[in-house]
Protein backbone atom coordinates (compact mmCIF):
# COMPACT_ATOMS: atom_id res chain seq x y z
CA UNK A 1 0.00 0.00 0.00
CA UNK A 2 1.41 3.12 -1.00
CA UNK A 3 0.69 6.10 1.52
CA UNK A 4 1.43 9.76 0.72
CA UNK A 5 1.77 12.43 3.60
CA UNK A 6 -1.50 14.80 3.57
CA UNK A 7 -0.63 18.02 1.97
CA UNK A 8 -1.03 21.13 3.92
CA UNK A 9 -3.88 23.18 1.89
CA UNK A 10 -7.60 22.16 1.13
CA UNK A 11 -10.14 23.94 2.82
CA UNK A 12 -12.47 23.35 0.30
CA UNK A 13 -11.70 19.54 0.38
CA UNK A 14 -11.63 19.81 4.37
CA UNK A 15 -14.88 20.85 4.72
CA UNK A 16 -16.29 18.48 2.31
CA UNK A 17 -14.41 15.66 4.52
CA UNK A 18 -16.17 17.28 8.02
CA UNK A 19 -19.54 16.59 6.61
CA UNK A 20 -18.91 13.24 5.80
CA UNK A 21 -17.68 12.93 9.50
CA UNK A 22 -20.70 14.54 10.39
CA UNK A 23 -22.56 11.66 8.59
CA UNK A 24 -20.36 9.30 10.74
CA UNK A 25 -21.71 10.24 13.91
CA UNK A 26 -25.18 10.40 12.90
CA UNK A 27 -24.33 6.81 12.15
CA UNK A 28 -22.92 6.04 15.71
CA UNK A 29 -25.81 7.58 17.62
CA UNK A 30 -28.22 5.92 15.55
CA UNK A 31 -26.24 2.76 16.37
CA UNK A 32 -26.72 4.08 20.22
CA UNK A 33 -30.17 4.39 19.76
CA UNK A 34 -31.00 1.25 18.46
CA UNK A 35 -28.91 -0.80 21.09
CA UNK A 36 -30.63 1.56 24.00
CA UNK A 37 -34.97 3.09 23.53
CA UNK A 38 -34.98 1.86 20.30
CA UNK A 39 -34.23 -2.02 21.51
CA UNK A 40 -36.72 -1.93 23.83
CA UNK A 41 -39.11 -0.60 21.34
CA UNK A 42 -38.75 -3.41 19.28
CA UNK A 43 -36.06 -6.20 20.37
CA UNK A 44 -37.23 -8.43 17.37
CA UNK A 45 -35.01 -5.94 15.39
CA UNK A 46 -31.17 -7.24 15.34
CA UNK A 47 -28.18 -5.01 15.50
CA UNK A 48 -24.91 -5.80 14.08
CA UNK A 49 -22.29 -5.18 15.78
CA UNK A 50 -19.09 -2.49 14.64
CA UNK A 51 -17.26 -4.31 12.18
CA UNK A 52 -18.49 -7.65 12.42
CA UNK A 53 -16.68 -9.44 9.87
CA UNK A 54 -13.88 -7.22 9.39
CA UNK A 55 -12.19 -7.53 13.07
CA UNK A 56 -10.13 -10.45 14.74
CA UNK A 57 -9.24 -10.51 18.26
CA UNK A 58 -5.98 -11.98 19.25
CA UNK A 59 -4.98 -13.33 22.57
CA UNK A 60 -2.08 -14.42 23.43
CA UNK A 61 -2.45 -16.86 26.50
CA UNK A 62 -1.46 -19.75 28.74
CA UNK A 63 -4.17 -20.90 30.21
CA UNK A 64 -7.83 -21.69 29.82
CA UNK A 65 -9.66 -18.89 28.54
CA UNK A 66 -12.27 -18.73 31.20
CA UNK A 67 -12.12 -14.83 31.22
CA UNK A 68 -13.90 -14.72 27.72
CA UNK A 69 -17.06 -15.32 29.75
CA UNK A 70 -17.03 -11.63 30.94
CA UNK A 71 -16.48 -10.45 27.40
CA UNK A 72 -19.15 -12.48 25.96
CA UNK A 73 -22.05 -9.65 25.04
CA UNK A 74 -19.23 -7.75 23.61
CA UNK A 75 -16.68 -10.48 21.90
CA UNK A 76 -19.08 -13.97 20.79
CA UNK A 77 -20.06 -11.96 17.62
CA UNK A 78 -16.48 -11.27 15.96
CA UNK A 79 -13.80 -14.03 15.15
CA UNK A 80 -11.28 -14.82 17.84
CA UNK A 81 -7.11 -15.87 16.75
CA UNK A 82 -5.43 -17.35 19.83
CA UNK A 83 -1.58 -17.61 20.04
CA UNK A 84 -0.68 -20.61 22.54
CA UNK A 85 2.38 -19.69 24.50
CA UNK A 86 4.42 -22.05 26.10
CA UNK A 87 3.59 -26.35 26.03
CA UNK A 88 2.32 -27.06 22.83
CA UNK A 89 1.27 -30.08 24.35
CA UNK A 90 -1.51 -28.17 26.61
CA UNK A 91 -5.06 -28.12 26.04
CA UNK A 92 -5.98 -24.66 26.26
CA UNK A 93 -10.39 -24.77 27.25
CA UNK A 94 -12.07 -21.77 25.01
CA UNK A 95 -15.66 -21.30 26.44
CA UNK A 96 -18.49 -22.50 23.91
CA UNK A 97 -20.05 -20.04 21.41
CA UNK A 98 -17.06 -18.52 20.11
CA UNK A 99 -15.78 -18.66 16.83
CA UNK A 100 -12.47 -18.83 16.81
CA UNK A 101 -8.98 -20.73 15.71
CA UNK A 102 -5.62 -21.67 17.79
CA UNK A 103 -2.31 -21.44 17.50
CA UNK A 104 0.54 -23.03 19.49
CA UNK A 105 4.27 -23.13 18.43
CA UNK A 106 4.11 -26.44 16.49
CA UNK A 107 1.57 -24.58 14.24
CA UNK A 108 4.02 -20.79 14.17
CA UNK A 109 6.61 -23.48 13.20
CA UNK A 110 4.61 -25.65 10.18
CA UNK A 111 3.35 -22.11 9.05
CA UNK A 112 6.92 -20.38 8.66
CA UNK A 113 8.85 -22.72 8.71
CA UNK A 114 12.72 -21.53 9.38
CA UNK A 115 10.96 -18.14 9.36
CA UNK A 116 9.37 -19.08 12.72
CA UNK A 117 12.87 -17.92 14.16
CA UNK A 118 11.42 -14.33 14.30
CA UNK A 119 8.44 -15.30 16.51
CA UNK A 120 9.12 -14.90 20.76
CA UNK A 121 8.57 -18.28 22.40
CA UNK A 122 7.45 -18.24 26.37
CA UNK A 123 6.57 -14.05 25.81
CA UNK A 124 3.45 -12.69 25.03
CA UNK A 125 4.80 -11.40 22.29
CA UNK A 126 4.04 -14.30 20.34
CA UNK A 127 0.76 -12.61 20.05
CA UNK A 128 1.91 -10.71 16.73
CA UNK A 129 1.87 -14.30 14.80
CA UNK A 130 -2.08 -13.51 15.25
CA UNK A 131 -1.58 -9.81 13.36
CA UNK A 132 0.24 -11.84 10.03
CA UNK A 133 -2.29 -15.00 9.64
CA UNK A 134 -5.25 -12.55 10.30
CA UNK A 135 -7.27 -11.89 6.69
CA UNK A 136 -9.35 -8.63 8.43
CA UNK A 137 -8.43 -5.20 8.04
CA UNK A 138 -8.89 -4.60 12.02
CA UNK A 139 -7.02 -5.90 15.08
CA UNK A 140 -8.03 -6.12 18.44
CA UNK A 141 -5.76 -7.46 20.80
CA UNK A 142 -6.49 -8.21 24.74
CA UNK A 143 -4.83 -9.87 27.60
CA UNK A 144 -6.35 -12.73 29.24
CA UNK A 145 -6.18 -11.08 32.58
CA UNK A 146 -8.46 -8.05 31.46
CA UNK A 147 -11.90 -7.74 32.30
CA UNK A 148 -14.50 -5.58 31.25
CA UNK A 149 -14.13 -2.34 33.64
CA UNK A 150 -17.32 0.12 34.11
CA UNK A 151 -17.57 4.02 33.40
CA UNK A 152 -17.88 6.51 36.99
CA UNK A 153 -22.08 5.50 36.06
CA UNK A 154 -21.46 2.15 36.56
CA UNK A 155 -22.33 1.13 33.15
CA UNK A 156 -20.23 -1.58 31.63
CA UNK A 157 -17.38 -0.33 28.91
CA UNK A 158 -17.92 -1.71 25.67
CA UNK A 159 -13.84 -0.67 25.18
CA UNK A 160 -14.30 -2.69 21.71
CA UNK A 161 -16.57 -0.76 20.22
CA UNK A 162 -15.42 2.21 21.70
CA UNK A 163 -11.56 1.22 20.06
CA UNK A 164 -13.46 0.65 16.48
CA UNK A 165 -14.75 4.61 17.17
CA UNK A 166 -11.18 5.89 17.54
CA UNK A 167 -10.27 4.28 14.16
CA UNK A 168 -13.04 5.03 12.10
CA UNK A 169 -12.89 8.75 12.87
CA UNK A 170 -9.67 10.69 12.07
CA UNK A 171 -6.59 11.94 13.69
CA UNK A 172 -4.88 15.22 14.85
CA UNK A 173 -1.37 14.52 15.01
CA UNK A 174 0.00 17.53 13.19
CA UNK A 175 -1.96 20.25 15.33
CA UNK A 176 -3.05 19.93 18.91
CA UNK A 177 -6.46 20.48 19.47
CA UNK A 178 -7.27 21.50 23.35
CA UNK A 179 -10.45 20.39 23.23
CA UNK A 180 -9.10 16.99 22.71
CA UNK A 181 -10.89 14.70 20.14
CA UNK A 182 -12.63 17.60 17.50
CA UNK A 183 -14.69 14.09 16.29
CA UNK A 184 -16.50 13.02 19.35
CA UNK A 185 -19.90 14.06 20.28
CA UNK A 186 -19.99 17.33 22.24
CA UNK A 187 -16.63 18.29 20.70
CA UNK A 188 -15.20 20.20 18.20
CA UNK A 189 -12.18 22.21 16.60
CA UNK A 190 -11.23 25.24 19.18
CA UNK A 191 -10.95 28.84 17.69
CA UNK A 192 -7.77 29.05 15.73
CA UNK A 193 -7.37 25.49 14.62
CA UNK A 194 -6.52 26.05 10.98
CA UNK A 195 -9.87 24.87 8.64
CA UNK A 196 -7.37 23.05 6.23
CA UNK A 197 -6.05 20.37 8.82
CA UNK A 198 -9.85 19.81 10.28
CA UNK A 199 -10.25 16.85 7.72
CA UNK A 200 -7.25 15.07 9.74
CA UNK A 201 -5.15 11.91 9.41
CA UNK A 202 -6.30 8.33 9.02
CA UNK A 203 -6.36 6.24 12.28
CA UNK A 204 -3.56 3.42 11.95
CA UNK A 205 -3.89 2.74 16.53
CA UNK A 206 -6.01 3.12 19.36
CA UNK A 207 -4.43 2.68 22.62
CA UNK A 208 -6.69 2.23 25.69
CA UNK A 209 -5.84 2.27 29.09
CA UNK A 210 -6.63 0.27 31.89
CA UNK A 211 -7.87 0.88 35.78
CA UNK A 212 -7.14 -0.92 38.48
CA UNK A 213 -3.21 -2.84 37.95
CA UNK A 214 -1.32 0.12 36.27
CA UNK A 215 1.34 -0.86 33.41
CA UNK A 216 4.26 0.00 35.50
CA UNK A 217 7.86 -0.97 35.24
CA UNK A 218 9.57 -3.12 37.86
CA UNK A 219 11.29 -0.40 40.02
CA UNK A 220 8.04 1.62 40.25
CA UNK A 221 6.27 -1.87 41.35
CA UNK A 222 8.60 -1.97 44.19
CA UNK A 223 7.81 1.38 45.51
CA UNK A 224 4.23 1.46 45.11
CA UNK A 225 3.21 -1.72 45.48
CA UNK A 226 -0.31 -1.09 46.79
CA UNK A 227 -0.99 1.61 43.69
CA UNK A 228 -3.67 0.80 41.70
CA UNK A 229 -5.41 3.65 39.11
CA UNK A 230 -8.65 4.64 40.22
CA UNK A 231 -9.01 7.81 37.90
CA UNK A 232 -11.00 7.67 34.78
CA UNK A 233 -10.73 10.40 32.51
CA UNK A 234 -13.18 10.46 30.05
CA UNK A 235 -11.03 11.44 26.71
CA UNK A 236 -9.48 10.24 23.67
CA UNK A 237 -6.18 12.12 22.15
CA UNK A 238 -3.99 11.83 19.39
CA UNK A 239 -0.25 11.84 20.15
CA UNK A 240 1.11 14.58 18.47
CA UNK A 241 3.64 14.04 15.19
CA UNK A 242 7.65 13.96 16.16
CA UNK A 243 6.11 12.31 20.46
CA UNK A 244 6.67 9.14 21.17
CA UNK A 245 4.89 7.15 23.61
CA UNK A 246 5.18 3.78 25.82
CA UNK A 247 2.52 1.91 24.17
CA UNK A 248 0.89 -1.10 25.94
CA UNK A 249 -0.54 -4.22 24.26
CA UNK A 250 -2.93 -5.41 26.73
CA UNK A 251 -5.59 -3.41 25.31
CA UNK A 252 -5.16 -2.34 21.88
CA UNK A 253 -6.16 -1.84 18.40
CA UNK A 254 -5.46 -0.91 15.19
CA UNK A 255 -6.22 -0.46 11.06
CA UNK A 256 -4.09 -3.98 9.76
CA UNK A 257 -4.10 -2.73 5.86
CA UNK A 258 -2.67 1.00 7.14
CA UNK A 259 0.26 -0.34 9.95
CA UNK A 260 0.16 -3.87 10.18
CA UNK A 261 3.45 -4.79 9.07
CA UNK A 262 4.75 -2.74 11.66
CA UNK A 263 3.84 -4.10 14.24
CA UNK A 264 5.99 -6.86 15.34
CA UNK A 265 6.61 -7.31 19.09
CA UNK A 266 10.51 -8.21 18.59
CA UNK A 267 12.78 -10.80 19.63
CA UNK A 268 11.59 -11.50 23.94
CA UNK A 269 11.15 -13.91 26.06
CA UNK A 270 12.89 -17.91 25.94
CA UNK A 271 17.06 -17.43 24.74
CA UNK A 272 17.13 -13.39 24.55
CA UNK A 273 18.30 -10.72 27.34
CA UNK A 274 15.16 -8.92 27.57
CA UNK A 275 11.45 -8.72 27.99
CA UNK A 276 8.78 -6.91 28.61
CA UNK A 277 9.34 -4.27 26.15
CA UNK A 278 7.53 -5.99 22.86
CA UNK A 279 4.72 -3.89 22.72
CA UNK A 280 7.38 -0.76 23.49
CA UNK A 281 9.87 -1.06 20.69
CA UNK A 282 6.52 -2.26 18.26
CA UNK A 283 5.10 1.62 19.50
CA UNK A 284 8.33 3.14 18.97
CA UNK A 285 8.65 1.55 15.34
CA UNK A 286 4.40 1.93 14.80
CA UNK A 287 5.01 5.87 15.64
CA UNK A 288 7.99 6.67 13.41
CA UNK A 289 6.52 5.41 10.88
CA UNK A 290 3.30 7.15 11.03
CA UNK A 291 4.69 10.28 11.63
CA UNK A 292 6.43 9.68 8.39
CA UNK A 293 3.12 8.57 6.43
CA UNK A 294 0.97 11.08 8.11
CA UNK A 295 -0.93 8.55 9.65
CA UNK A 296 -2.30 9.15 13.32
CA UNK A 297 -2.10 7.40 16.77
CA UNK A 298 -4.88 7.89 19.02
CA UNK A 299 -4.83 7.43 23.01
CA UNK A 300 -6.97 7.25 25.80
CA UNK A 301 -10.40 5.38 26.45
CA UNK A 302 -11.22 2.79 25.88
CA UNK A 303 -10.29 1.59 29.57
CA UNK A 304 -10.28 -2.36 30.76
CA UNK A 305 -9.93 -3.54 34.20
CA UNK A 306 -6.59 -4.91 34.63
CA UNK A 307 -7.02 -7.80 37.31
CA UNK A 308 -3.29 -9.31 38.19
CA UNK A 309 -0.21 -7.64 39.02
CA UNK A 310 2.85 -9.17 37.83
CA UNK A 311 5.44 -10.48 40.32
CA UNK A 312 8.09 -7.15 40.21
CA UNK A 313 11.13 -9.38 40.90
CA UNK A 314 10.18 -11.58 37.75
CA UNK A 315 9.47 -8.55 35.85
CA UNK A 316 12.86 -6.58 37.35
CA UNK A 317 14.74 -9.92 35.80
CA UNK A 318 13.42 -8.96 32.66
CA UNK A 319 13.53 -5.57 32.61
CA UNK A 320 16.64 -4.59 33.74
CA UNK A 321 18.78 -4.79 30.57
CA UNK A 322 15.81 -2.79 28.97
CA UNK A 323 15.73 -0.01 31.46
CA UNK A 324 19.61 1.17 30.55
CA UNK A 325 18.92 0.57 27.07
CA UNK A 326 16.11 2.56 26.80
CA UNK A 327 18.31 5.59 27.65
CA UNK A 328 19.26 5.06 24.03
CA UNK A 329 16.65 3.91 22.37
CA UNK A 330 14.71 6.34 23.21
CA UNK A 331 17.19 9.32 21.37
CA UNK A 332 17.56 6.62 18.29
CA UNK A 333 14.10 6.74 17.49
CA UNK A 334 13.59 10.35 18.46
CA UNK A 335 15.79 11.16 15.82
CA UNK A 336 14.96 8.37 13.20
CA UNK A 337 14.78 9.79 9.94
CA UNK A 338 12.70 7.99 6.70
CA UNK A 339 13.64 8.97 3.15
CA UNK A 340 11.50 9.73 1.19
CA UNK A 341 11.25 6.61 -0.76
CA UNK A 342 9.87 4.96 2.02
CA UNK A 343 5.78 4.90 0.85
CA UNK A 344 4.79 1.64 2.50
CA UNK A 345 5.01 0.11 5.74
CA UNK A 346 6.79 -2.44 4.90
CA UNK A 347 9.91 -0.19 3.08
CA UNK A 348 9.62 1.87 6.51
CA UNK A 349 10.21 -0.77 8.39
CA UNK A 350 13.26 -2.26 6.53
CA UNK A 351 14.61 0.92 6.44
CA UNK A 352 14.62 1.01 10.05
CA UNK A 353 15.74 -2.36 10.73
CA UNK A 354 19.47 -0.86 8.85
CA UNK A 355 19.16 1.96 11.39
CA UNK A 356 18.76 -0.51 14.27
CA UNK A 357 21.58 -2.66 12.48
CA UNK A 358 23.94 0.68 11.87
CA UNK A 359 23.28 2.34 15.41
CA UNK A 360 22.03 0.22 18.33
CA UNK A 361 23.88 -2.75 16.90
CA UNK A 362 26.98 -0.94 18.96
CA UNK A 363 25.01 -1.33 21.95
CA UNK A 364 24.80 -4.89 21.70
CA UNK A 365 24.93 -7.60 19.97
CA UNK A 366 21.30 -8.27 20.56
CA UNK A 367 20.08 -5.83 18.34
CA UNK A 368 21.69 -7.04 15.43
CA UNK A 369 20.35 -10.18 15.59
CA UNK A 370 16.60 -7.89 16.40
CA UNK A 371 17.78 -6.12 13.03
CA UNK A 372 18.06 -9.39 11.51
CA UNK A 373 14.39 -10.34 12.74
CA UNK A 374 12.84 -7.52 11.54
CA UNK A 375 13.38 -8.01 8.02
CA UNK A 376 12.62 -11.64 8.77
CA UNK A 377 9.44 -10.57 10.08
CA UNK A 378 8.50 -8.92 6.70
CA UNK A 379 9.20 -11.75 4.56
CA UNK A 380 7.07 -13.74 6.47
CA UNK A 381 4.59 -11.47 6.27
CA UNK A 382 4.77 -10.86 2.98
CA UNK A 383 4.99 -14.43 2.52
CA UNK A 384 1.27 -14.74 3.93
CA UNK A 385 -0.21 -11.57 2.69
CA UNK A 386 1.32 -11.05 -0.98
CA UNK A 387 1.06 -7.30 -1.25
CA UNK A 388 -1.23 -6.11 -3.80
CA UNK A 389 -0.34 -3.38 -6.42
CA UNK A 390 -2.22 0.15 -5.02
CA UNK A 391 -2.01 3.46 -6.77
CA UNK A 392 -0.69 6.38 -4.38
CA UNK A 393 -3.74 8.07 -2.94
CA UNK A 394 -3.14 11.30 -1.07
CA UNK A 395 -5.75 11.68 2.17
CA UNK A 396 -7.43 8.80 1.60
CA UNK A 397 -6.73 5.04 1.89
CA UNK A 398 -5.29 3.34 -0.08
CA UNK A 399 -7.96 0.45 -2.31
CA UNK A 400 -5.50 -2.45 -1.92
CA UNK A 401 -7.58 -5.09 -1.45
Amino acid sequence: MEIETPPSGGSHRALARLFSFFLLDLVFVWGERERGGMAKESSSVPCTPLLKDELDIVIPTIRNLDFLEMWRPFFQPYHLIIVQDGDPSKTIKVPEGFDYELYNRNDINRILGPKAACISFKDSACRCFGYMVSKKKYIYTIDDDCFVAKDPTGKEINALEQHIKNLLSPATPHFFNTLYDPYREGADFVRGYPFSLREGARTAVSHGLWLNIPDYDAPTQLVKPRERNTRYVDAVLTIPKGTLFPMCGMNLAFDRELIGPAMYFGLMGDGQPIGRYDDMWAGWCTKVICDHLGLGIKTGLPYIWHSKASNPFVNLKKEYKGIFWQEELIPFFQSAVLSKECTTVQKCYIELSKQVREKLGKIDPYFTKLADAMVTWIEAWDDLNPPTVAAEVPNGPAKGK
